[in-house]
């Protein structure tokens, strides 16, 4: 590989240039990652981002990447680009563990969706990310496999629960990656890391293959070192899915195209909700600078009013909890997955192994969704949760009547300290504050980062969009960035 190139500051359309024009081949960049990981990642101590390494599947990839070059064709637009995987995404014949004790061994027989249309349009998949077990966390402490550190500040949370994803891309050992979003594991942990998380629209990418926690607010997306390579991720992975009966049945525009136009004009809304007077004086101020910034380039800021907000937090958890109560009944030990040697009967089969399986987070999700689902208590809970849901989802409605998007800080705080907040349940819920309500409503949501903290720790901006409108999104987070650097130039 040619000294030239630096893997940590490679893109998606470098790193496939690089191939394309012969600086490297694919295998040669392949190998270079691999030696990366294992000198910088999989060590005791290091950032721990990377469970499985699908090593023959990666080689066989550059192989077919390298033969198009020698055969003196083009290169697909994700050829020869080496990606991670969050692994609460299947892939047929390795190991897909949800970073759960539960799926140790679990191989499937299928891909994700998401998975084979990437390697379709020529990715290579390195391997498979570290997560909070299931996707249940806020901080990648909860994987059955340890914790995942910040590449930033290696005392520090990546975020959760796609920490390994984020921190892969900032660390320099994927050139992007795939995680999944329920209340914020996306955007969250790209914040934390100072990298982009782009959560599309609900139904715009395809959920086969996504290892469950919440049906109806999973979402599938890329992080990324920038708001283009998100957009060329994006539109690859986006689209209708036969597999998926939840996926939406329209076109899929050309992000890469929609970035590169102007902002002037657009209308951007700043909700009083989410600047609250105890906000971390370095989010805020860095939110706002961006803010201002956004402004210089000729959108017309708009404060405006999100007042249901207020009950996002209470309002998730229930719902979520729920559908995790009912997504996880089907790991009991007797179709795939672990199963505890010590049970003597069918019912203490089922109680030894999830007692065994499941970790600490996912237990008490359970409990709290089928406490919510429970005889005499789903009116007084789920069902309420359910209208507050369609409040909120009607404010960002009636919102986005008088702006195009809506910018937020993406946390209440920089990445706080491993082990901070483990002890305490609600402070590591509130660290989704500000992401549960996109979630909640469905709408596509970007964080890009912003500034960093007095300790140099990254703070992320979050964009918010009408549905099915990840163009708009995408186009004020590469305006935020080129304008960031001729600010810092």
């Amino acid at each position: 590989m040619s000294d030239d190139l630096d893997l940590n500051l490679l893109t998606v359309s470098s790193a496939r240039a690089s191939v394309q024009e012969r600086q490297t081949t694919a295998t040669a960049l392949v190998e270079s990652f691999y030696t990366k990981i294992q000198t910088e990642d999989r060590q005791s101590g290091q950032v721990n981002a990377y469970l499985t390494l699908t090593r023959d599947r990666a080689l066989e990839q550059a192989k077919r990447m390298d033969s198009i070059v020698d055969c003196g064709n083009p290169l697909p637009e994700l050829g020869g680009v080496p990606m991670a995987i969050k692994d609460v995404m299947v892939t047929r014949g390795i190991r897909s563990t949800a970073g759960s004790k539960l799926l140790d061994n679990y191989v499937p027989p299928y891909d994700c969706t998401a998975v084979s249309r990437l390697e379709a349009a020529g990715a290579i998949i390195l391997g498979k990310l570290n997560c909070d077990e299931f996707a249940m966390g806020s901080s990648n402490e909860n994987s059955a496999w340890g914790p995942v550190r910040n590449p930033r500040d290696l005392t520090r949370v990546p975020g959760g629960s796609s920490g390994g994803s984020a921190a892969s891309v900032a660390a320099g050992t994927a050139v992007a990656a795939l995680g999944s979003d329920t209340g914020g594991s996306i955007r969250q942990p790209a914040a934390f890391c100072g990298v982009v998380g782009m959560m599309p629209t609900y139904g715009r990418v395809s959920r086969y293959g996504l290892i469950a926690f919440g049906s109806s607010l999973d979402h599938i997306g890329p992080l990324t070192k920038s708001a283009k390579d998100a957009a060329i991720i994006l539109r690859h992975i986006a689209g209708r899915d036969p597999m998926d009966s939840t996926s939406a049945d329209l076109p899929v525009p050309d992000y890469e195209a929609e970035i590169g136009k102007s902002v002037r004009g657009l209308r951007i809304g700043v909700p009083r909700e989410y600047f609250p007077d105890e906000m971390d004086a370095d989010v805020r101020s860095s939110v706002e600078a961006g803010i201002k910034l956004l402004a210089s380039s000729g959108c017309e800021v708009k404060y405006i009013s999100l007042p249901n907000s207020r009950y996002a937090i209470p309002t998730y958890y229930v719902l979520a909890t729920a559908e995790a109560s009912a997504n996880l009944a089907r790991y009991d030990g007797v179709r795939y997955g672990y199963r505890s040697p010590n049970a003597k009967t069918l019912g203490e089969m089922y109680r030894r192994t999830r007692a065994e399986g499941f970790g600490p987070e996912v237990k008490r999700r359970i409990m709290l969704g089928t406490y919510a689902l429970s005889a005499g208590y789903y009116d007084a809970y789920y069902l309420k949760a359910q209208k507050v849901r369609t409040l909120i989802a009607r404010d960002f409605t009636e919102a986005f009547k008088v702006v195009d998007a809506i910018v937020t800080p993406t946390t209440p705080t920089p990445a706080f300290k491993l082990g901070e907040k483990a002890d305490d349940p609600l402070a590591m819920y509130l660290a989704d504050i500000f992401t549960v309500t996109a979630s909640l409503a469905g709408i596509p949501g970007v964080s890009v980062p912003c500034g960093r903290s007095k300790t140099g720790l990254p703070i992320g901006m979050q964009i918010l969009g009408r549905h099915f409108e990840e163009g708009t999104i995408l186009r004020l987070a590469h305006a935020l960035e080129h304008t960031r650097a001729g600010v810092s130039t």
